[in-house]
């Protein structure tokens, strides 16, 4: 099983791979120089690496990083808003459609058409590869999830979450539950799947309204932690699913040192203990201790620098933890992977819609080396198992 959690990070200025190893250890293990990334994808801790740039925002780039090489780019009919992947399925959302294709030979196996505008690209994909659920929007008004089985091609059920728009979406590991919030931030929702049945609700504290960002289930998925970006008030917070927990608030709470800042967070297991890690837009990871028994406000253990410089001196920030912060070491530039072959890299440029918008059902997507040449997904030692979401 994976012994670290992964971490990919996209700036203006290019994108960089981390490996979470320990609280105090935050190892960059490859950093590229291509300009305005805002997709970033590792499947989990492999070579493969998927990325997406402002500057060819329609073109979906698939890197081999170990091996310094492109292994395909391919190109649609519009934006591309969020990539989803496992070791069966890769998903690329657009507002309008969803493209569904097989990651050993990036055939296209299916095209979503005419789905509910989504203009954020909100969508979830199972990590569990032997049901590959995908979750995404049935409706652009209220809170309809469509469950999708992404092997099998085919929608499992409709799941009537909320009265408003969704905001966030998540699977936990073994792709049994599914947890959403909506664009008011009062409630979240755990629904069994594949049968669609509501199993707790958790509401916060404060019935103001506020911006979920994100959800993520515990590797055993006995909690569910969700953060917010709205303001102080609002923290992240983790809470129990379980049979009994059925109390309206928070089991744990955090709060962050900079208000304002979009984030991501997540819960997993890191040397023996169970941490909430949190990623915020300017640069920064905060790793908390959790108490399982007993909760209640979460422990600061770590700050790392992930871009950037640490302004909290200059800013004036006095908080647990602002001293601790943690500089990243040079990461491994693209001159310093394996070097390339003097007959350069196998690139195919593939095109993945007609002229319609439709799927071209993968023909128009040769058989290369993608399954059997630079990237070997059958090879457990560069692509070993994991239970472990993956932080991205």
């Amino acid at each position: 099983y994976q012994k670290s959690l992964s971490l990919s990070v996209g700036t203006k200025t290019g994108y960089k791979l981390f490996s979470v190893t320990s609280v105090d250890k935050l190892d960059c293990i490859y950093e590229s120089e291509t300009p305005d990334v805002y997709i970033v994808e590792r499947l989990f801790s492999s070579s493969l690496v998927v990325v997406v740039s402002l500057s060819i925002p329609r073109r979906m780039n698939v890197y081999h990083f170990k091996k310094g090489t492109e292994i395909c780019n391919y190109s649609y009919s519009n934006n591309i808003l969020s990539v989803r992947l496992n070791r069966q399925r890769l998903v690329v959302c657009l507002e309008e459609s969803v493209y569904i294709h097989n990651i050993k030979d990036m055939k296209l196996l299916k095209t979503l058409l005419n789905t509910p505008s989504n203009p954020s690209g909100l969508c979830a994909l199972s990590i569990n590869h032997s049901n590959s659920y995908l979750a995404y929007p049935g409706s652009s008004t209220i809170g309809e999830i469509i469950v999708y089985d992404a092997n099998n091609l085919s929608t499992v059920t409709m799941i009537p979450a909320h009265d408003s728009p969704l905001a966030a979406l998540t699977f936990n590991s073994s792709g049994t539950k599914l947890a959403s919030a909506s664009e008011r931030g009062t409630v979240i929702r755990v629904f069994s799947i594949p049968e669609g049945q509501r199993l707790f609700e958790f509401r916060r504290g404060m019935k103001r309204y506020v911006n979920i960002s994100s959800l993520s289930f515990s590797p055993d998925a006995q909690f569910l932690c969700a953060s917010s970006n709205t303001e102080t008030e609002s923290p992240p917070t983790w809470q129990a699913v379980s049979g009994v927990m059925s109390q309206e608030r928070a089991f744990a709470t955090v709060r962050l040192l900079v208000a304002g800042q979009r984030n991501v967070c997540t819960l997993a297991t890191i040397q023996k203990l169970p941490r909430l890690l949190v990623a915020s837009s300017d640069g920064q990871l905060f790793i908390y201790n959790v108490d399982p028994q007993d909760g209640g406000e979460c422990v600061l253990a770590q700050k790392h620098r992930l871009f950037g410089e640490d302004e909290d001196k200059e800013e004036g920030v006095e908080s647990e933890g602002s001293e601790v912060t943690v500089p990243i070491q040079a990461c491994p530039s693209y001159a310093a992977t394996v070097a390339i072959p003097t007959t350069g890299p196998v690139t195919t440029t593939l095109t993945g819609y007609s002229e319609d918008g439709g799927a071209k059902k993968g023909e128009v997507i040769p058989e290369h080396e993608f399954a059997a040449g630079p990237v070997c997904l059958d090879d457990e030692n560069e692509f070993p198992p994991v239970s472990n979401q993956q932080l991205s």
